[in-house]
């Protein structure tokens, strides 16, 4: 049997490069989630299921997809994100910024509680969360107030859950600066760069690492 992954924010950009690279490269059965399922290209290995990370029924919804369908969950990459606003902290719409966290932050947690119990029938659980620079206490500076501090949440849940549930590899890693809708197009790395490090944790052998932090494949600072 194929090993399973669920990408989150697999409709484009570096997820739709995460889900390629894990069914092309490596022979993963992908289920690609995207809030709307029409956007995903056909692609051998990949198979597309709604998902809203912000939405608890469709979360249940795609877990029962793959528990039916497959039984089991070896990868999870929380790959859902939205940027917000440029502003700083003390100028920020909050219910703006809760928006910002319900993604990026809740989103994860969501998935996590759900699909944790179907990763416990695979021999190499690995658990991936895309994070970015920019939540980085040790080198945090100001603006887009609401992402940083969503961010470093997302930085604090791969700590706290890789000590708490130490049968399963947990990571967070930084993708860069890449040439997304996100990122823009003057970003200076391509898609399959920004995906590397994720697609590296989602498949890492059984002595790689677990509540780390990592860009290119290499530890950076929290």
């Amino acid at each position: 049997m194929s090993p399973v992954a669920l990408v989150s924010g697999a409709n484009r950009g570096i997820g739709a490069e995460i889900a390629r690279e894990l069914a092309r490269d490596h022979g993963f059965h992908v289920y690609a989630g995207a809030r709307d399922p029409s956007q995903l290209e056909p692609a051998d290995g990949i198979d597309p299921i709604q998902l809203d990370v912000t939405d608890q029924a469709s979360v249940d919804a795609a877990r029962e997809r793959v528990e039916a369908d497959a039984g089991q969950l070896d990868s999870l990459v929380n790959n859902a994100g939205v940027y917000g606003d440029p502003v700083g902290a003390a100028a920020y719409d909050l219910e703006g910024a809760h928006e910002v966290l319900e993604v990026n932050t809740f989103g994860p947690w969501r998935l996590i509680e759900a699909f944790l119990p179907l990763m416990r029938s695979s021999a190499h659980p690995r658990i991936v969360n895309v994070s970015s620079g920019a939540g980085q206490l040790s080198d945090m500076n100001g603006g887009r107030a609401a992402y940083r501090v969503s961010k470093a949440g997302l930085n604090a849940l791969t700590r706290t859950l890789a000590w708490d549930e130490g049968w399963v590899k947990v990571n967070t890693m930084c993708p860069g600066w890449v040439r997304t809708d996100m990122g823009g197009p003057s970003a200076s790395r391509s898609v399959e760069e920004g995906a590397d490090t994720a697609v590296w944790l989602a498949t890492l052998p059984d002595d790689g690492p677990t509540g780390g932090f990592f860009r290119n494949r290499k530890p950076i600072p929290w």
